[in-house]
């Protein structure tokens, strides 16, 4: 998949008249039916006007190639990360509404269960074993204190997560940091919980944190892996088309000024 492309298609092509006559004459060229510049994302010749203009450190700074498929990325997990923040805040403020009203809904629930047993045994269900009716009883057990700090626990959490995907959505490099640091944070987590019981959910979500962690890690080299900060930056500045096309004009310059 041609990235660039995909996104010009879906945001429109990004033109830029730099100052400088050089480049400005690399980028610009004749047809038929009037001037057409270079797209600064995908370097697809755009009929008409530029959208800008001005010195080339003024251009604007378009994500292309790998660099776009990386943010393509990113947002996606951005996406996910809200979706478990919100589904996280929510029970946080179930658990919050909850907390002063459980002994009333402990007594509801040990009086209408037993209503539920001939249908169970019909069903055969056995509601003394069931993991459901324990995990319920667990929770309606639990003290006011203990569900106000359970409650407060899933509010940072999903706080957390919520602030990852902003951090992640707008690409920013606390974000890519964050992200790693979390998500690593709960995979010693979900490594005791599969020992405990191994099931393919349990496994492919310990799989999915693994691949985030290594991926986000390697191509946004964090932590000084692969070079760190500076090969970053030089990687993204040599996929920018000016500096692509600054590059040709010094090179061509220096071949045309070797001594003979």
């Amino acid at each position: 998949m041609d990235w660039s492309l995909r996104a010009c298609g879906r945001n429109g092509h990004v033109t830029y008249a730099p100052d400088d006559p050089a480049l400005r004459d690399r980028l610009r060229t004749d047809t038929p039916v009037g001037e057409a510049w270079r797209c600064l994302r995908c370097g697809t010749f755009v009929v008409g006007a530029p959208l800008g203009s001005g010195p080339a450190r003024d251009a604007p700074i378009v994500l292309r190639g790998r660099a776009l498929r990386d943010a393509t990325i990113l947002r996606l997990i951005a996406v996910f990360r809200w979706a478990k923040g919100v589904l996280v805040l929510a029970a946080a403020y179930g658990v919050w509404r909850f907390r002063a009203q459980h002994d009333a809904v402990n007594r509801a629930f040990n009086q209408d269960l037993p209503l539920l047993q001939p249908l169970a045994e019909k069903l055969g269900w056995n509601l003394d074993q069931s993991g459901v009716v324990h995990t319920v009883r667990t929770g309606l057990a639990a003290t006011t204190t203990t569900l106000a700090w359970v409650g407060l626990a899933l509010l940072v959490l999903g706080t957390m997560w919520m602030l990852e995907g902003v951090g992640l959505w707008l690409l920013k490099r606390w974000g890519e940091y964050f992200s790693v640091v979390i998500t690593s944070a709960f995979i010693p987590v979900e490594l005791y919980e599969l020992a405990e019981r191994v099931t393919a959910t349990r496994i492919v979500i310990l799989l999915i944190n693994i691949a985030v962690v290594a991926y986000i890690a390697l191509s946004k080299r964090l932590f000084g892996l692969r070079g760190g900060r500076p090969a970053h930056d030089r990687e993204l500045d040599e996929a920018s088309l000016l500096e692509v096309e600054t590059a040709g004009i010094q090179a061509r310059g220096r071949t045309t000024h070797r001594p003979g």
